[in-house]
């Protein structure tokens, strides 16, 4: 399954819904990625894609300092899951896959 592309998330947290923006791509066959929340851009790390189930691990210092463990299942282009802070509940997490233009479109 492929799931590389740029997809828009929206996380329900206690504190109200945050969007995201997550990048995965593919280089020499292992999935790398970035997150994208307001200015901050943090690197994703450990990915791993088993079969439709997606899962990662990132960093955010706003508005808390949290390492966040992401765990989705992705169909076509869309995912849902969880995202899980520690001890805190995990919140839910939606997610659509930007549509890439046709070659010369712009």
């Amino acid at each position: 399954m492929a799931v590389e592309g740029i997809w828009d998330l929206s996380i329900s947290t206690p504190i109200g819904r945050i969007k995201a923006v997550v990048e995965l791509s593919r280089q020499d066959g292992v999935l790398t990625g970035t997150a994208h929340e307001g200015e901050e851009s943090v690197p994703l790390s450990d990915i791993t894609l088993d079969g439709d189930r997606l899962t990662w691990k990132q960093s955010v210092t706003k508005p808390l300092r949290l390492n966040l463990a992401f765990a989705v299942t992705v169909d076509g282009k869309t995912l849902t899951g969880t995202s899980k802070a520690g001890r805190l509940p995990a919140s839910k997490v939606t997610g659509l896959r930007r549509a890439v233009p046709a070659a010369g479109e712009h």
